[in-house]
């Protein structure tokens, strides 16, 4: 079958999911993309732009797309031509923390639940998403002062599941090395930005040197902006142990430094799933985590107690162990980057074509528009 992927913010995250996905799917899937920047304006425009550049949609099956797009537009724009639609969450805006001195835009929260409720599938990346989404939405709606549609969170559940993401791992061999002489190498590899709460991963690191514990940096993940203060900061602060500093384009070049990592730490406000993690874990870091958000779903239960940090305190513990014993803890990288291969494309695909096949069949059961 053929299907069309309209993904209006393809980069990160997005990227990696649809990229994948196009690859590895037995179905074939054209992809028509727009770049990475001006969320905002995304989520209010993409579907005029899409509407008007990816030609007939009789040509295709069904439609695949993110939350960042108004699907109840391009839909409507449309009209009776277009196909059956699923849409994929990698986030929402109904539950998205807020940036310092943001105010938050209720027609956000709105576009989400109109392409919801427009799709005739719905994919949420992680059980704690799909939880946290369904738990938000009756008192986003009650904040509406009359006419409030409560029914459509049933509507919206009826045809929404979770489907972890599929992860691609690079070409670079997958089993664990040895660590490399020297301190161990302290891996960031998420976005930096203020969900991603540096701050906080930056005064651990303050508090474990001056406790005389030595370590090696490696700054990765991309950066949509000019260079945030916290990250400007920890490059005066700890210039000398920083061996990569910025986003590594190369996706092997970029498991290389995973490769060489002993620790990756997030301390994360919000993560829906956790993609940079999983790759850490693949390619032979530890992780550290906080003991929230989608975390406690990816990390293997038996790995909790010793991987993930209750508050600030338990992580400067936590972390200042590991790198003062970094032999005791290595025994766990070859078990745990094993584990991690269940979230690689091949393993996962099948799951993603069915949803795909399921898609097509509940657009034949849909009544005709007359």
């Amino acid at each position: 079958m053929r299907f069309l992927f309209l993904e209006p913010f393809y980069g990160g995250s997005h990227r990696d999911f649809a990229k994948g996905l196009v690859a590895h799917s037995r179905h074939d899937i054209h992809l028509a993309t727009l770049p990475a920047r001006f969320w905002k304006w995304r989520m209010r425009g993409a579907a005029l732009h899409f509407a008007r550049t990816v030609g007939d949609l009789r040509a295709f099956d069904g439609i695949i797309t993110s939350g960042l797009m108004s699907l109840a537009d391009f839909t409507a724009l449309c009209g009776r031509c277009s196909p059956p639609a699923m849409v994929y969450f990698h986030e929402n805006q109904l539950t998205y923390p807020l940036a310092p001195g943001e105010q938050m835009d209720l027609q956000f929260g709105f576009t989400d639940i109109t392409t919801a409720l427009c799709a005739d599938r719905v994919l949420f990346n992680s059980q704690f998403h799909f939880d946290r989404f369904f738990s938000i939405l009756p008192g986003f709606i009650g904040r509406m002062p009359e006419f409030k549609p409560q029914w459509a969170a049933d509507a919206i559940r009826k045809k929404a599941r979770v489907l972890h993401p599929g992860c691609r791992f690079g070409s670079v061999p997958l089993e664990p090395t040895p660590l490399p002489p020297g301190p161990p190498l302290v891996v960031w590899n998420h976005r930096w930005e203020f969900d991603k709460n540096p701050e906080a991963f930056f005064d651990a690191l303050d508090r474990v040197d001056r406790l005389g514990i030595d370590f090696r940096l490696a700054l990765l993940g991309e950066n949509y902006q000019a260079e945030p203060k916290a990250f400007a900061e920890a490059r005066s602060r700890f210039g000398g142990k920083i061996l990569q500093y910025g986003f590594v384009p190369s996706k092997d070049d970029y498991a290389g430094w995973l490769r060489k990592g002993f620790v990756a730490v997030s301390t994360a406000i919000q993560e829906n799933f956790g993609i940079a993690m999983v790759e850490a874990m693949r390619h032979g870091c530890l992780p550290l985590l906080p003991h929230r958000l989608s975390y406690p779903e990816i990390l293997p239960r038996e790995f909790h107690a010793a991987f993930m940090y209750r508050d600030d305190e338990d992580l400067v513990v936590k972390l200042a162990d590991m790198l003062s014993n970094p032999e005791r803890y290595s025994v766990h990288r070859p078990v745990l980057a094993d584990m991690m291969a269940r979230h690689a494309w091949p393993s996962v695909i099948d799951r993603y074509d069915r949803e795909l096949e399921l898609l097509t069949e509940a657009g034949r059961r849909k009544p005709e528009v007359r």
